[in-house]
């Protein structure tokens, strides 16, 4: 079973790529789609659009198209100040009545 892999990019498309690491000939290395593109000229923790100059079956090569501002990450949790969840109790206690029932009638 010969199964040949399609690169997922083509020459020519450009891609908003983060540079994870500096490979051994020091070309800033960034994924798309899990393929590998050596990018010269950049800087590990770069976030550069990149236009794709060769495709090979394995890697890909680009250049640096734009070089552009990391984009802000939203944090996965929201940072509560201690006043700001003391004032929630405050409030959200009054909505509910205290009782023993759970809801049996």
């Amino acid at each position: 079973m010969n199964q040949e892999r399609v690169a997922p990019v083509k020459v020519g498309e450009t891609y908003e790529v983060a540079i994870e690491s500096i490979g051994g000939k020091g070309d800033g290395v960034a994924r798309v789609k899990g393929f590998v593109l050596f990018v010269p000229g950049v800087q590990k923790g770069d976030y550069v659009k990149v236009r794709i100059t060769k495709v090979l079956p394995s890697v890909g090569f680009a250049e640096v198209a734009e070089k552009m501002e990391k984009p802000v990450r939203q944090p996965k949790f929201a940072t509560v100040k201690k006043e700001e969840l003391e004032q929630e109790e405050e409030t959200s206690s009054e909505r509910y009545e205290d009782s023993e029932s759970f809801g049996e009638e």
